[in-house]
C-alpha cells in the first residue's frame, strides 16, 4: 500500500472551502516543489508543479484535483446572535444539523459553532417530524449572547464556516471515516503521482501540469481559469464521487471495486478514444476499475470546453455519503487509482495524444 493513514488524517483535516483555499494551497506548494520544474499559480489561487518535456513538440497533459471541500458562508447575523448561512457546495439539509464546525471570523480567527437540531421534546403534540429544512433556515450558533457580541469577534457576513470532524480508521483497517475527501483525494493523487516521478527519476514523453484548481464545488470555475492559462492538449480531473453501493447494489459505484471508468455525466461525455486509450491502459497495468455513469460533474465538464476542444476525463473513486462530516472510503481504492495515473501519464506521448485527439 502507497498511502498512509498519517497522510489522509492531514490533508482531510484541513479546512478550506470554495473561495477559501489558502490553507489548502500552503500544503499543495509545500508537497509539489520539491518535485518539479517550477510552480505556477493562476489568478484565483489554482496551483500546478511543471515536469517540463525535453521534446520540444512534446504534448502538455493536465492533472488536476480540487482544493475546495463544501461549506457554507454567513449571510446574516440574527438579533439574538446566531447565524443563517448560504451554502458553498451541496449539501442535503439532512445531514447538516446538531454538527460542529469551525466558523473563520475576522482575520482568520476560528470560533466553534454547532448547527441547532429540534430536540425531540419540542416535537411533542405534534406528528414528530417537522419538514425538510432549508439550509438558508438552519440555525449556527457559536454560543453569542446577541448580534453585538457576534460582530465583537469578528464574525460579519461573508466569514466562512467549515466541517469540525477528526479522520480515523475503520475497525478492519481498510477503510476510513473522514471529511473532504471530495476532493483532498485528488489533491493528494497529485502530490503522490509527483512524488513518484521524481524519486523514480521517470522521463515522461510529455510536458506534465499537475495541481489542483479552486472553486470546484460551486461551478467548476477554477478549471476555466487554469485551462485558459495552461492550454493542455489533455486534461485529467481527479475527483471523488458518491458510492451508490449501500442504498441499491445494483447501482454505479462500489466502494473496494478499484477506479472509476467515468463514461457519462451531465456536463461531461467520454470520448471514444478517451475510453479506449483508458481501457487499454487499465488492462495493460492490470488495473481493476469499474463503470460509472454520475448524476453530478467535474472539472472536466469545464476543461473540455475551453479552446477549441480539450479531450478530457475524471480518474476516480467512490467514497459513501460524500459532502458532509463523515464520509467512509477504501485506502485500496486509492492505490489502484494512483497505479492507473502513473501508467496513463507515462504512455502519453505525441502519437497517442495526436490519436486520443483525433488527429493525424
Amino acid at each position: 500500500m502507497t498511502i498512509t493513514f498519517d497522510q489522509i488524517k492531514a490533508i482531510t483535516e484541513l479546512q478550506a472551502t470554495s473561495g477559501f483555499e489558502r490553507p489548502m494551497q500552503d500544503f499543495m506548494r509545500h508537497h509539489i516543489t520539491p518535485h518539479v520544474d517550477e510552480v505556477q499559480t493562476d489568478g484565483l489561487g489554482g496551483i500546478f508543479g511543471i515536469k517540463h518535456a525535453i521534446r520540444p513538440d512534446a504534448p502538455r497533459i493536465m492533472v488536476a484535483g480540487h482544493m475546495d471541500e463544501v461549506g457554507f458562508m454567513v449571510s446574516q447575523i440574527k438579533p439574538d446572535g446566531t447565524m443563517r448561512v448560504v451554502s458553498l457546495g451541496g449539501w442535503n439539509p439532512l445531514v447538516v444539523s446538531a454538527q460542529r464546525f469551525t466558523l473563520f471570523a475576522r482575520s482568520g480567527v476560528k470560533l466553534p459553532v454547532i448547527t441547532g437540531g429540534v430536540p425531540p421534546h419540542l416535537l411533542r403534540g405534534g406528528n414528530g417530524s417537522p419538514s425538510l429544512p432549508q439550509v438558508e433556515h438552519i440555525i449556527f450558533d457559536a454560543g453569542f449572547t446577541d448580534a453585538a457580541e457576534a460582530q465583537s469577534f469578528g464574525v460579519h457576513p461573508g466569514a466562512v464556516i467549515v466541517p469540525e470532524t477528526e479522520a480515523i480508521l475503520t475497525a478492519n483497517g481498510k477503510n476510513v471515516i473522514s471529511k473532504s475527501w471530495d476532493n483532498r483525494y485528488g489533491c493528494l493523487m497529485v502530490t503522490e503521482l509527483l512524488k513518484h516521478l521524481d524519486e523514480t527519476n521517470t522521463q515522461l514523453p510529455n510536458t506534465l501540469i499537475a495541481g489542483a484548481n479552486v472553486q470546484e464545488e460551486v461551478g467548476l470555475r477554477g478549471a476555466h481559469v487554469s485551462t485558459t492559462k495552461f492550454n493542455p492538449d489533455l486534461f485529467f480531473a481527479v475527483d471523488c464521487s458518491p458510492a451508490q453501493d449501500t442504498f441499491d447494489a445494483s447501482d454505479d459505484g462500489k466502494i473496494g471495486n478499484g477506479t472509476l471508468m467515468r463514461v457519462f455525466d451531465p456536463g461531461h461525455i467520454m470520448l471514444p478514444s478517451m475510453r479506449d486509450f483508458l481501457l487499454d491502459t487499465a488492462e495493460s497495468a492490470g488495473v481493476k476499475y469499474q463503470y460509472y455513469v454520475s448524476k453530478g460533474g467535474t472539472d472536466a465538464g469545464a476543461a473540455h470546453l475551453k479552446h477549441s476542444g480539450i479531450p478530457s476525463t475524471t480518474i476516480g473513486v467512490c467514497a459513501r455519503y460524500i459532502h458532509s462530516h463523515q464520509t467512509l472510503f477504501s485506502l485500496e481504492d486509492f492505490d489502484t487509482a494512483q497505479a492507473f495515473l502513473q501508467a496513463i501519464v507515462k504512455r502519453l506521448d505525441r502519437s497517442t495524444v495526436d490519436l486520443i485527439r483525433g488527429e493525424r
